[in-house]
């Protein structure tokens, strides 16, 4: 099975808001979804073209791990935490399945 990818891309569009979300993001999101998704691999991107956009990408070792990992259960405390500390930060999310890998 081919590894998968929830993505998360946020909007921060307040540009003084966006170390303050960055922080808040790296110190304790990041760290409370990860161990919440049970894996071991995040990454955060600032988007280069549009520096409103943030992106974190959560890897899974398949998609039914990212199903099992990403639950209701799992979700609803997420976002609700993300809601209260971030009102009117808009999020969309995505699932991306691993189609191929080149290189080394």
């Amino acid at each position: 099975m081919p590894i998968a990818y929830f993505v998360v891309r946020a909007t921060v569009a307040d540009p003084a808001k966006r170390k303050a979300f960055d922080a808040w993001y790296q110190k304790e999101h990041l760290p409370d979804a990860t161990k919440a998704f049970g894996i071991k691999k995040a990454r955060r991107f600032w988007s280069a073209s549009d520096p409103a956009q943030h992106l974190a990408m959560y890897e899974f070792a398949d998609q039914a791990a990212l199903e099992r990992g990403t639950g209701a259960d799992t979700m609803k405390p997420l976002i609700a935490e993300f809601d209260r500390c971030w009102p009117g930060v808009t999020r969309t999310r995505e699932v991306l399945v691993l189609a191929e890998e080149f290189g080394g």
